[in-house]
């Protein structure tokens, strides 16, 4: 086993994709240039051609839509977004088409695009730059969405995706890019819907999604310390959430923090704590917390960032809390 990026792991599922698949190809803004997609993508286009792996007008919407056609006729795109953001403007293909053309047709054709794109943070770039909207998406019928947390999912996520037939978001976090683990050779799958305990624990269960699950981990040593033992759930799939996994946790501890860097208002976090407090409301011992942005845009300073984003103290003190 080696150690990669989270970066490295993506470009190689990348390379292994287009190595074995020749039905793959990558398009979108920027996947020439190591500003827009760090080293997720680099070097891709001189390896395989810029047939295979070609840079986009900017135009979102055309961009989806044509790749949203090249999978219903038997081709398997990667779409790629270098800001989540302006995804948006690639609602319409997505949630309209790529989402309901199965259905429409009675199952009969299928829609195998992966849609891919960074959520960026931090670095002043403010509100139209810092938006994490895995929620919009989960909303939506048809649409699977993961978020790995760490290389090797990034690079086993990306390979289940692109295998899986179905239309898939896969959203990745450029705060992950430099962070390091262990990463196979050759291509493998990371079942998509299948969430990942990465600390067993008796007193509290932790789920997190994306970043955040590397400040949880932080924050499972930091509450280890002082004697509260964590058992910490690593989402990676937003959706479908892996409910039988989580609902096995609460029901062994009798609490539950949820941590998800977005607003707090019709996110991730309210989906999974609606649900446990539905489903399993006889396991709890406490209220839920939930440990997310606050329902505010982004801001544009420094100084105000430190106070937005949210990390591994806030889910230590709402670990706390719940312990009370």
């Amino acid at each position: 086993m080696r150690q990669c990026s989270y970066a490295q792991a993506i470009r190689e599922a990348h390379a292994e994709l287009l190595r074995h698949d020749p039905r793959v190809f990558v398009c979108g803004q920027g996947v020439w240039n190591p500003w827009y997609a760090g080293k997720s993508l680099l070097g891709l286009d001189k390896e395989f051609g810029r047939e295979r792996v070609f840079d986009c007008p900017v135009s979102e919407n055309a961009t989806t839509g044509a790749a949203i056609g090249a999978a219903i006729v038997g081709m398997r795109p990667i779409v790629f977004h270098a800001r989540m953001d302006f995804m948006l403007l690639a609602a319409d293909p997505i949630v309209n088409q790529a989402a309901n053309w199965s259905y429409l047709f009675g199952g009969q054709v299928s829609v195998p695009v992966v849609i891919r794109a960074v959520v960026n943070r931090g670095g002043e770039q403010g509100a139209q730059h810092s938006q994490s909207l895995q929620a919009l998406f989960a909303h939506i019928p048809g649409l699977k969405v993961v978020m790995p947390a760490t290389p090797y999912d990034a690079k086993g996520l990306l390979v289940a995706a692109v295998r899986d037939g179905n239309p898939v978001l896969y959203l990745d976090d450029r705060w992950l890019y430099e962070s390091e683990g262990d990463v196979p050779e050759g291509l493998y799958e990371v079942p998509i819907g299948s969430a990942a305990i990465r600390r067993s624990g008796k007193e509290v269960t932790i789920i997190a999604t994306s970043y955040m699950a590397s400040e949880a981990l932080k924050a499972a040593e930091t509450l280890a310390q002082r004697g509260i033992d964590v058992e910490l759930i690593d989402l990676r799939t937003i959706k479908p959430w892996d409910r039988d996994l989580v609902y096995s946790s609460v029901g062994k501890t009798g609490r539950l923090v949820i941590a998800d860097a977005a607003w707090m208002s019709g996110g991730i976090a309210a989906d999974i704590a609606a649900a446990v407090a539905g489903d399993i409301f006889h396991a709890l011992k406490a209220p839920i917390g939930r440990v997310c942005l606050p329902d505010v845009p982004a801001p544009t300073s420094a100084a105000l960032e430190r106070a937005y984003y949210v990390g591994a103290e806030d889910i230590v003190a709402s670990v706390e809390k719940v312990l009370l």
